[in-house]
């Protein structure tokens, strides 16, 4: 008896250690008391991350966790001119609306701010006048210089002169580069400098629409306020040095070469591709230059996000396909082509990835979606709140904003530096 009682012993002490790991391990997987905003909670199939939350136009914006909480929140002087991104060391940078601007079309901004921790500005630049305003998005590029989307003002017998039909001033895209240390502008691109018209050859800018796809038709959209393009999402491609630039109106992605000098910029020779500032590629609606080829998959668009860093599914894009046309949004993954071509009559669509809709999932503006470490996509859904969806379709998670209005979401990992710098347990 003396020889078995230590091997009970051991038998009992490892028997309540599995337990005890047993039991550790369940109350891991316990769900966390929800918010009433939370209408679908898969623990198992979450990515357990923070998504910062951009209310649309608002002033405010926040970190929730899955369960639904604020883990922290911003308070902000003026409204957002939609875009928002949190930097390491607990810094913003956003776009801010001006007041009583002259330009005002939805989602105007005026002012690119870069916001320290405790709610001061580290910088502050604004960009709006009589004839060009900043609006929708911003960027900070990797050499620290901040890239915007501008509209930009052109009198109406300009207008007419390059083959615009319109009886009213127009107002093109135009992407503008600063360096925030010396607030100089170190690069710009003009929509206009690119365009093409078949309708009076009489004029500036005549020839074939169909091919010169590299060219910008002036007269796609029938001219109503001005606002021709209205561009409202860009992202940048450094292993490529391009631009991805979202054109709400003309339901493409056009993209464009940064290694161009801002002279090279205005021309079609110059850069790393030798085409200047001219289209290196654009997708998602081939009758927006008339080809006849290819498949049109957007129907308003927003957010270009190229996944990259690792990310499931590195180098390919990510849109957010409004639905206008059937009140019905998707969110697409599409192949980009390593070697930019414009071919004209000729399929130049990428392919489709991987695509996620519901019969519940629309809003004809904003909106966007964002890839997850675990290779979920997190999708914002303008009107609505956040969807998180695995790569199969089903739904993992689902945040209902309760009437409020978000521009886009993004997600970071709980050891992201941008939040280990927000010092959250203090």
């Amino acid at each position: 008896m003396r020889i078995l009682r230590p091997i009970c012993y051991l038998i009992l002490s490892a028997l309540i250690f599995n337990c005890q790991n047993d039991d550790d391990n369940t109350n891991e997987n316990i769900d966390p008391i929800l918010t009433p905003n939370i209408e679908v909670y898969n623990g198992n199939l979450i990515d357990n991350s923070y998504t910062l939350a951009v209310e649309n136009g608002g002033t405010k914006s926040y970190l929730l966790d899955k369960a639904g909480n604020r883990i922290k929140e911003w308070q902000f002087d003026d409204n957002l001119g939609n875009d928002l991104e949190l930097l390491p060391g607990g810094k913003f940078l956003g776009i801010f609306k001006s007041e009583n601007p002259s330009i005002s079309f939805g989602g105007y901004g005026g002012i690119v701010k870069i916001i320290n921790p405790d709610g001061s500005i580290d910088w502050e630049y604004e960009y709006s006048s009589e004839n060009y305003i900043s609006h929708h998005d911003v960027e900070l590029l990797p050499n620290g210089n901040v890239l915007f989307i501008v509209w930009e003002k052109i009198d109406t017998i300009e207008a007419q002169a390059n083959g615009f039909v319109t009886t009213i001033p127009i107002y093109p895209e135009t992407l503008i580069e600063i360096n925030p240390l010396n607030n100089e502008v170190v690069w710009q691109w003009r929509s206009f400098d690119h365009l093409i018209q078949d309708i009076d050859n009489t004029l500036l800018n005549f020839g074939s629409v169909s091919d010169n796809p590299q060219l910008i038709d002036c007269n796609y959209v029938i001219v109503n306020n001005g606002d021709i393009m209205h561009a409202n999402g860009i992202d940048y491609d450094q292993e490529k040095d391009v631009i991805y630039l979202s054109v709400n109106f003309y339901n493409e992605i056009w993209v464009i070469d940064h290694s161009t000098t801002t002279e090279q910029a205005s021309t079609n020779i110059g850069g790393n591709y030798n085409k200047g500032g001219n289209l290196l590629y654009r997708f998602g609606n081939p009758s927006a230059y008339k080809n006849t080829e290819g498949t049109r998959l957007f129907y308003s668009n927003h957010f270009p996000n190229l996944l990259e860093d690792n990310e499931p599914g590195e180098g390919n894009i990510l849109v957010y396909n409004n639905g206008t046309n059937n009140l019905q949004s998707i969110v697409y993954e599409l192949d980009l082509p390593n070697n930019f071509n414009l071919i004209p009559n000729t399929n130049n669509e990428p392919n489709i990835v991987w695509s996620f809709t519901d019969p519940d999932l629309f809003h004809g503006r904003v909106s966007g979606a964002v890839r997850l470490k675990n290779g979920n996509t997190l999708i914002a859904e303008g009107d609505y709140g956040f969807w998180e969806v695995t790569t199969d379709g089903t739904v993992a998670w689902k945040f209902n904003g309760l009437g409020v209005n978000f521009w886009r979401c993004y997600n970071y990992d709980l050891d992201d530096q941008e939040i280990l710098d927000l010092n959250l347990e203090e």
